[in-house]
C-alpha cells in the first residue's frame, strides 16, 4: 500500500498540528520527516516521521497506583504525564510488562484510528542528528544494517516552533538530498557497506506494513 504524496504532507501537518495544541504523554520537543516523503517521492511507500521527546521521571507518581487499579497500566505519572492520561485514557498503551509506553502512547494519539496507512513514528530523546550517528555506529559496530536511520530528513517543527520554510519545500518536493547509500558514506561508510546497508534498510521498510511505532533511548 502506498499512500499519495499530498496526503503525507497533510498527515505531517496534522501531526504537528496536534503536537502543538494537545497535551502529549511526554514533552515533545522536535517533529521530523525522513525518507520518501523528504525526497520529493509521488506516490511514497511509507510515510516516516520522527518525534524527539524528553524523557520524563517525575510528574505525578502519587497517582501511579490509581491508574494500575482503573486501566492496569503501570507507571503513570512517572513514564507518561497523569494529565495527559486523564484527558486521553483511550489513548493509553502498555509495553509486554504493562508499564505505560511513551512511543505506544505517542502513536496511538499521533496516528490513524484504524491503523492502515503505512506510516511509520519513530519516537527517541536524542535529536534526529545525533540519533543517526549512533544507530549508523551501533550497526557497523554489530554488522546489521536493518536498524539504520535514513539520515535525509527535515525538521518541521522544534521548541514550539514551525518551520513554514521547511513545510513548503516539502510540499513543493524541493529538498535536495543524496541517494540513501550516498547519504551513509557522507557519514563514514565505504561505498560497497553503503550499497549493502542501504539494501538491508530498504528490505526491512518493505516488510512493514500499515501504520507502525519504535522506540528508542540513547
Amino acid at each position: 500500500m502506498s499512500m499519495d504524496r499530498a496526503a503525507a504532507v497533510s498527515r505531517v501537518e496534522d501531526v504537528v498540528a496536534t503536537v502543538e495544541e494537545e497535551t502529549m504523554p511526554v514533552p515533545v520537543r522536535e517533529v521530523w520527516v525522513y525518507g520518501d516523503v523528504a525526497l520529493g517521492l509521488d506516490p511514497i511507500e511509507r510515510l516516516d516521521i520522527y518525534v524527539t521527546k524528553d524523557i520524563l521521571f517525575k510528574d505525578a507518581p502519587e497517582r501511579a497506583e490509581e491508574f494500575q487499579r482503573s486501566h492496569g497500566v503501570d507507571g503513570v505519572g512517572k513514564t507518561v504525564r497523569a494529565e495527559w492520561a486523564d484527558e486521553y485514557p483511550e489513548y493509553l498503551r502498555a509495553n509486554a510488562n504493562g508499564h505505560a509506553a511513551p512511543e505506544k502512547c505517542l502513536a496511538a494519539h499521533l496516528l490513524p484510528d484504524d491503523g492502515d496507512e503505512p506510516v511509520h513514528l519513530e519516537v527517541c530523546n536524542a535529536s534526529f542528528d545525533d540519533n543517526v550517528t549512533q544507530r549508523l555506529q551501533g550497526a557497523m559496530a554489530r554488522d546489521d544494517y536493518e536498524q539504520i536511520l535514513d539520515p535525509r530528513g527535515a525538521c518541521l517543527w522544534v521548541d514550539g516552533q514551525r518551520s513554514e520554510e521547511a513545510f513548503e519545500k516539502l510540499r513543493d518536493g524541493d529538498f535536495v538530498l543524496p541517494t540513501l547509500s550516498g547519504a551513509l558514506e557522507m557519514l563514514g561508510m565505504d561505498d560497497g557497506e553503503a550499497d549493502e546497508a542501504a539494501d538491508a534498510v530498504r528490505a526491512y521498510r518493505e516488510r512493514q506494513e500499515g501504520a507502525t511505532v519504535r522506540g528508542d533511548v540513547v
